[in-house]
């Protein structure tokens, strides 16, 4: 386990559950995040034009993510305290298994060598807020289907899952904060 990443809390979950709007309020807060990469990798390559999209080259898409994971990790171990990131490496697993893609043995290995704390928060599915948008093209089964593929794919990875409760961002804000103070 690399050190310090104790303090690498993890928020997790299908599309449209919440995440950003936390990760948001967290920044807000003035603790320290990681922004998605899913979403990063997106815009990046409808800019250009890229092949990279999860609709043109799913597998190019987990490996953009992939490496987009390995930064982000790397960047926070420069910051200080805690540090809040909108999903994590088992999320690549997670979503290479929800489309049917086989697992690289890379991609396995980062998810079991780059760690975070052992409680991950998961955000559960939430159809009244869910909304498709250019960026997110997933309709609300296919929603349900990645929270599923993330619970599976962080408890194989071993790490604990607690769920967000679904209440307004401020409530969850404090949830979130909680929850992760050290013992």
């Amino acid at each position: 386990m690399i050190p310090g990443t104790d303090r690498f809390h993890v928020l997790t979950g299908g599309p449209g559950s919440g995440k950003t709007a936390l990760i948001d309020a967290l920044a807000a807060a003035s603790h320290s995040t990681m922004v998605e990469a899913g979403r990063g990798i997106i815009r990046d390559q409808i800019a250009i034009d890229g092949p990279g999209l999860p609709w043109r080259d799913p597998t190019l898409f987990a490996e953009l993510m992939l490496s987009w994971e390995m930064r982000s990790h790397a960047m926070a171990a420069a910051l200080p305290g805690p540090v809040f990131f909108d999903r994590g490496m088992p999320d690549v697993v997670g979503y290479l298994r929800l489309t049917g893609l086989p697992v690289p043995a890379h991609v396995e290995q980062a998810a079991r060598g780059y760690r975070y704390a052992k409680t991950v928060f998961i955000l559960p599915h939430w159809p009244e807020i869910f909304a498709r948008d250019s960026e997110r093209r997933q309709d609300g089964d296919e929603a349900r289907r990645t929270h599923a593929s993330m619970v599976e794919s962080y408890r194989e990875f071993g790490y604990d899952l607690i769920e967000v409760p679904k209440a307004p961002v401020h409530v969850r804000l404090r949830f979130v904060l909680e929850q992760s103070q050290p013992a």
